[in-house]
């Protein structure tokens, strides 16, 4: 490796509404987000399933049979 071309990695915060949720090493000492695995639907088993019917409802009543005629 070059020397004197790499960024230099330095222990690094992340956090999120306030609260430090995680440590790493990061060229910034600290990172705020919006989203981590703690409070993401996906991880934390609150997954919500979509409407899909009531979405192709709304399609068809958008657009209705044009689509299909060209």
């Amino acid at each position: 490796m070059q020397k004197d071309i790499h960024p230099k990695a330095v222990p690094c915060k992340i956090i999120y509404q306030g609260k430090v949720v995680m440590e790493t090493m990061s060229t910034k000492p600290e990172i705020h987000v919006d989203v981590w695995s703690g409070v993401h639907p996906f991880w934390t088993g609150e997954e919500r399933f979509v409407d899909t019917e009531g979405r192709v409802d709304k399609f068809n009543k958008r657009f209705g049979d044009s689509y299909r005629r060209k």
